[in-house]
């Protein structure tokens, strides 16, 4: 990882968890940073991942994990028909909304950890293979898309370098200003 997460207030487990959270968010936005749309949607593998695609689904599933925990139905929620559409820009869609779309999601997870009384409450799970049985915590949330960003934060590294050769390293550079080597 080519940033650290500064460390918390003592004893404050949810900025932690938020910061941690954040801190994979950002890997994710700076693979588009000086992208343009074409760029962005651009397929440089046998996958068909792109860096938008990744940007839209990482957003699309925060939130899901999001109404999950607040119980509440999913605005956006996929079928299996749709599942596809969260993986790439459809018609009329930009980036640029995508990732207004996302810092929207992200400050509402925010604010919700931060109203709900303990991380130790919990909130129920529907019924499916991938997910674990029964209800989990809002720590477990917040773990959980730490370590759903992250997975995504690291395709999107390897799309990024395909793309036009920059590392994580230089983008981070590149968003704080600097040179990188």
């Amino acid at each position: 990882m080519p940033t650290h997460v500064n460390a918390e207030a003592h004893g404050d487990e949810r900025g932690a968890l938020i910061a941690f959270v954040e801190a994979q968010r950002g890997g994710v936005r700076r693979s588009v940073l000086g992208l343009s749309d074409e760029q962005a949607t651009s397929r440089p593998s046998a996958s068909e991942l792109s860096l938008a695609g990744l940007v839209k689904h990482v957003a699309e599933t925060e939130l899901n994990w999001l109404r999950l925990a607040q119980q509440k139905p999913n605005e956006r929620q996929r079928t299996q028909e749709t599942w596809g559409e969260s993986f790439r820009l459809v018609e009329g869609e930009t980036l640029a909304e995508v990732l207004a779309f996302w810092a929207e999601v992200a400050a509402e997870t925010e604010a919700f950890i931060r109203s709900v009384p303990s991380m130790d409450d919990t909130f129920p799970l529907p019924e499916a293979p991938w997910f674990p049985k029964g209800s989990v915590s809002m720590r477990w949330l917040m773990l959980h898309l730490v370590e759903e960003i992250a997975r995504h934060a690291g395709h999107a590294d390897i799309i990024r370098e395909s793309l036009d050769g920059r590392t994580a390293f230089e983008l981070v550079a590149q968003e704080s200003g600097q040179s990188w080597g």
